[in-house]
């Protein structure tokens, strides 16, 4: 349905509905981080292309991080960065992803000739360059799904990992069913309260996800492995789907908050960014970030209310769940002398997440901090945990404490 669009279209309609939703006179931003990870040609620095686009000043500066899975993570720490050094007192950041209109390229050999052709001197040159063109140079190059690093896809990754801690096809589609089920849940209680309707030119109204489809263990048992066949774990069912999705969030320092008039949301408390070996670690991002983010706090699992975790695939999930509760991996592997523990379930993406909303890469991370707020407002909890592997071996974790009522 965005097929027709640009990346900064979307990234445009979420900064325009953050600018509806609070009131927020335009000049009074003084600097705008966007996240992307699949990059539009034309519009390599979206998040400056998007502010003009939503109508801020001309005077703001913009800038794009990406950093994969975690990219609007990064953007949001880099605008806590901006204030607490002082540069700023308000910051929006956010991330794009478009997924229906991805840059493909020609072929290396085909863009070869092309440059040599733009400097042809001569007739006699270019039909030389043109007469060396054979079918081979034709094919299209699409961006890779695969690690740079290591060459393996991420789905082969998950399911690799999710062997090694023995987790079974049926807890992977058990969980990931739970995930849908909990998603309709919350779509149809309203809880999903930050999604804006966004109108495509000439087609319909987007108002919610359209990927949350509950289904049955049966049915998800049906379907082939979709990365090592014929034995593998990992299926379409319990994996999160691409999409289209653009976020963004306002990021104050409280002394400027109030004096606007605002009741913040949250404070962002802490964070911290780890980086593991990409081959046989790549999803492990929660695992190594949780304790260290806890520790930075001087906080332990127990004083968490609420826990966002990006859900890419169900067997990372799971693999990631048994890693925490492992004293061998956190002896053999992390340099402790014992377990970090995992998330009690009841606590755990009890509104769903990447496997049933969908993972627009670098749009996701948003989506998980403002979940945090909105659940530890709803459910009167103090703090909250958003945690996330990223390609290359990379993950985040952020505390999130609830601002006092």
């Amino acid at each position: 349905i965005y097929a027709n669009l640009m990346p900064h279209d979307l990234a445009r309609a979420a900064l325009q509905g953050l600018l509806n939703r609070t009131g927020l006179p335009k000049d009074a931003v003084d600097y705008i981080v966007y996240g992307t990870v699949i990059q539009e040609v034309k519009t390599s620095n979206v998040a400056r292309e998007a502010a003009l686009g939503a109508g801020f000043s001309d005077k703001t500066p913009a800038h794009t991080v990406t950093m994969a899975c975690i990219s609007s993570n990064q953007a949001m720490t880099t605008a806590v960065g901006l204030i607490a050094a002082g540069q700023c007192d308000a910051v929006v950041a956010g991330g794009v992803e478009f997924m229906s209109d991805v840059p493909i390229r020609h072929s290396r050999k085909m863009r070869k000739t092309m440059l040599s052709l733009n400097k042809a001197k001569t007739l006699g040159a270019r039909l030389s360059l043109l007469g060396s063109i054979r079918l081979a140079h034709l094919a299209p190059e699409l961006p890779a799904v695969a690690e740079f690093s290591t060459a393996e896809t991420m789905g082969h990754s998950a399911d690799r990992l999710a062997a090694a801690f023995g987790v079974s096809r049926l807890e992977q589609d058990e969980f990931a069913l739970r995930s849908h089920m909990l998603a309709k849940k919350a779509q149809d209680s309203g809880l999903l309260s930050d999604v804006i309707s966004f109108k495509v030119p000439g087609k319909d109204i987007v108002s919610k996800d359209n990927g949350i489809r509950p289904s049955t263990m049966e049915q998800m048992a049906k379907l082939k492995p979709a990365f090592i066949k014929p034995h593998g774990t990992v299926t379409a069912a319990n994996s999160s789907f691409l999409t289209d999705g653009a976020s963004a969030v306002l990021i104050m320092s409280e002394e400027k908050a109030l004096a606007m008039g605002y009741k913040p949301k949250a404070y962002l408390r802490d964070f911290v960014y780890v980086s593991q070996d990409p081959k046989d670690q790549l999803l492990l991002g929660p695992t190594y970030a949780t304790p260290k983010v806890l520790e930075k706090s001087g906080l332990t699992l127990n004083d968490i209310d609420v826990f966002e975790f990006h859900e890419a695939f169900a067997g990372q999930i799971m693999a990631n769940l048994k890693a925490m509760e492992s004293d061998w991996f956190a002896q053999t592997y992390m340099g402790r002398k014992t377990k970090v523990g995992a998330p009690p379930m009841e606590k755990f993406n009890t509104w769903g997440g990447s496997l049933s909303l969908g993972h627009p890469f670098a749009a996701t991370g948003c989506r998980l901090v403002t979940t945090v707020a909105h659940r530890l407002q709803k459910e009167g909890g103090q703090y909250g945990l958003v945690a996330a592997c990223a390609a290359g071996g990379q993950g985040h974790a952020m505390v999130i404490e609830a601002y006092p009522q």
